[in-house]
């Protein structure tokens, strides 16, 4: 059974640091494709960051680039998301998402390619 559980949520003030961690067992994960999403309130699921296991390749929205940082420890067989510089429009439930085994990551990260989600953890940036 496939499962990813997310932690590190929290509440901080704009500027600060946040580390989200993604647990994920029950799957092989060396050549899957895995991603941050968040969702505010009202608003649509966002892709936020994604990087392929097999080779490490990473993206991000425009939005997080030169702020956030997608990684995977292959030996904890955990994701994370080290988010720096944070702002208020950051805030957000942020779930992690698998998909595999894939050659390569889509292009863009659209929620219903990936078939393995976490419950999320939520992020809260105060101004």
């Amino acid at each position: 059974q496939v499962q990813l559980v997310e932690s590190g949520g929290g509440s901080v003030q704009a500027g600060g640091s946040l580390r989200l961690s993604c647990a994920a067992s029950g799957y092989t994960f060396s050549r899957s494709c895995m991603g941050w999403f968040r969702q505010a309130p009202g608003k649509e699921r966002e892709g936020v960051a994604r990087i392929y296991i097999g080779s490490g390749s990473t993206d991000y929205a425009d939005s997080v680039k030169g702020r956030f940082t997608i990684s995977m420890d292959n030996v904890k067989n955990t994701l994370y998301l080290q988010m720096n510089g944070l702002k208020p429009e950051d805030t957000a439930m942020y779930s992690c998402a698998a998909r595999g085994p894939v050659s390569v990551c889509p292009p863009t990260m659209w929620p219903p390619y990936f078939g393995y989600w976490g419950q999320g953890t939520q992020v809260t940036v105060s101004s």
